[in-house]
């Protein structure tokens, strides 16, 4: 696998009828910067809003997957996310003028022709990947569907399906490399029963369907009546097929062609976790949703992972930057107004405090003293006064400075403070300091959870000057 991420070199366009709405759409795919990830765009609408391919906007896995955003809405995705990351592709942006993107010929085969047309290049940033440490695993007993993910160093996904069919029996699939995906895999259609088609015809669905985009198994036998009607649905002179096999004795591209797209589709669905996954994944009986489902899990789990890498880590038994003492000679405030008690970390950019809640506390008496909660204006004004430290050190003389807010924006409460935690704040500057204002993004943690955070604007004067 590439360490660097990837775009394609030039815009390409591929036309095409979508399966379900029938209609006709163009599909544009553009490049897009480093971290840009998969997003759509309609372009048949105003505003054009970009909808990011996320598993968290998924609505739809009946007969696809579809997302949406905004009101807005895309259809039948999987085949093209598939092809992206197929090749390795992290980052484009896709226009189409219509909710559905174009069947083509039922597989990823010509999406992936396009994209090396195009060219793709690698772009100046690392690639990200998701690392599992655990095994993470999707069960539904009574579909018999099972999908794990196993800790691996490169991507690898085996697929098995079994529909209790003589016409196609149970079958497997694997892709060792993801480099094999553009041969092995991505010249494989999607399939289906007759008996499903019948549904899907019956409730006005594949309207762009027909015999060059998907495989169609008959498992019964078919009348010559039934035929003739296939053939006039399909606009051909006439339809025939074997006791039971595929209609019009169509070739399979490979003994296990099924087995394959499925694949394809596990690795389509996947891309919607928003970056590469280093895993094994084994899938038995896999589908939309339960691909949707599981990708959902492992969504999770990077959520999980973010959020962790953001909380701080400190040594409590190392001597801090700013004891009490030294924090009094800074700052003007007094207890029971001073609500800092030590500076653990500073640098050119972020400054780390803390603040012990303890019961002792003067504003307890009064605040819900049965159920005492910290104030959120006292947990705002905590952080400030650690933003009015870092600023202050800015200054030779911080003792004849005084710091007074200019706005307080976003402020979101999480979870209540109360007497026993111990608050820590971790406030970045958004952006660099000029003529004394500061402009930081805070974010408090009690333990491993974020309590509280919000951006804070604030200038120092001189105290001479007020």
């Amino acid at each position: 696998m590439s360490d660097k991420q990837k775009t394609i070199k030039s815009p390409i366009s591929i036309a095409g009828t979508g399966l379900h709405t029938g209609n006709d759409v163009i599909l544009t795919i553009k490049p897009a910067p480093v971290d840009h990830g998969y997003k759509f765009r309609r372009t048949d609408l105003y505003p054009e809003i970009c909808i990011a391919a996320d598993v968290d906007h998924v609505i739809d896995t009946s007969r696809g997957t579809s997302i949406e955003a905004d009101g807005i809405r895309i259809d039948t995705i999987e085949h093209v996310l598939a092809a992206l990351a197929g090749l390795e592709i992290d980052n484009v942006l896709i226009e189409m003028n219509q909710s559905e993107t174009p069947i083509l010929d039922g597989s990823s085969r010509l999406y992936v022709e396009m994209l090396l047309e195009a060219g793709i290049i690698e772009q100046d940033a690392l690639k990200n990947y998701f690392e599992l440490t655990s095994n993470v695993i999707y069960t539904n007993a009574e579909k018999k569907v099972e999908l794990v993910a196993i800790p691996a160093k490169e991507f690898h996904v085996s697929v098995m399906i079994d529909y209790d069919s003589k016409v196609l029996p149970s079958q497997n699939a694997t892709l060792n490399n993801i480099e094999q995906f553009k041969e092995e895999i991505a010249p494989c259609r999607t399939f289906v029963f007759l008996h499903e088609l019948e549904y899907l015809l019956n409730n006005n669905l594949i309207k762009g369907g027909d015999l060059n985009n998907a495989i169609i198994f008959v498992n019964r036998v078919i009348s010559k009546k039934e035929l003739d009607h296939l053939a006039k649905i399909f606009r051909k002179p006439k339809m025939e097929v074997l006791k039971e096999g595929i209609l019009n004795n169509l070739e399979l591209k490979f003994p296990n062609e099924p087995a394959r797209h499925k694949l394809l589709d596990v690795i389509g669905d996947l891309a919607l976790v928003g970056m590469p996954i280093k895993a094994h994944i084994i899938a038995t009986r896999p589908g939309h949703h339960s691909n949707v489902e599981f990708a959902k899990m492992i969504k999770d789990l990077i959520k999980k992972q973010k959020k962790a890498e953001t909380v701080p880590v400190f040594d409590l038994n190392k001597p801090p930057l700013y004891d009490i003492i030294k924090i009094q000679k800074v700052l003007p405030h007094r207890p029971p107004f001073l609500l800092v008690d030590r500076i653990l970390e500073m640098s050119d950019h972020h400054v780390i405090g803390i603040k012990n809640v303890t019961m002792n506390e003067p504003f307890f008496m009064g605040h819900f003293p049965g159920e005492p909660v910290m104030p959120g204006v006292l947990q705002i004004e905590a952080m400030a006064q650690i933003g009015g430290i870092f600023i202050l050190s800015f200054v030779p003389d911080p003792q004849n400075y005084i710091t007074y807010f200019l706005r307080i924006d976003n402020v979101r409460f999480r979870r209540k403070v109360v007497p026993g935690d111990t608050l820590v704040f971790v406030n970045k500057l958004v952006s660099p300091m000029r003529r004394g204002i500061c402009h930081m993004q805070g974010t408090a943690y009690v333990g491993d959870k974020i309590v509280m955070e919000g951006e804070l604007m604030a200038q120092i004067q001189k105290i001479n000057t007020l």
